[in-house]
C-alpha cells in the first residue's frame, strides 16, 4: 500500500484525509467529555497530546504515521482549550447542561 501511495504521490491526500478524521473524532470527544465530566477531564486530553507527540517522534521512518501522530497530539492539546470553550457554550445555553457532573 505504501508503494502505491508513493508511486502516485498520494501522501498529501492520505494525510489530509487522516487529519479530517482525527478532527472529526475530537469534536464529539470534547462535547461528550464536557457533558459527562465537565472540565475535570482536561488532563486526559493532555496525556493524549503527549502520547501523540511522542508517537510523532518515534515514527521518524514513516511520514504518514509521524504526521498523523503529530496531528493527533496537537488536536488533543487544542481539545483542552475547546473543553473550556464548551463549558462557556453550555453556560450560554447553546448546548444542554448535565447536572451532577463528576468522575
Amino acid at each position: 500500500m505504501a508503494e502505491f501511495i508513493n508511486t502516485y504521490n498520494l501522501t498529501g491526500i492520505v494525510i489530509g484525509f487522516i487529519t479530517f478524521l482525527i478532527i472529526g473524532v475530537f469534536h464529539p470527544l470534547v462535547i461528550k467529555g464536557e457533558y459527562y465530566f465537565g472540565t475535570k477531564c482536561w488532563w486526559v486530553f493532555l496525556l493524549m497530546g503527549i502520547a501523540g507527540l511522542s508517537g510523532a517522534v518515534c515514527w521518524h521512518g514513516n511520514t504518514i504515521l509521524s504526521v498523523s501522530s503529530g496531528v493527533f497530539g496537537f488536536s488533543a492539546f487544542w481539545g483542552i482549550n475547546e473543553l473550556f470553550e464548551q463549558k462557556k457554550r453550555v453556560e450560554r445555553g447553546w448546548f444542554p447542561k448535565r447536572e451532577n457532573k463528576g468522575i
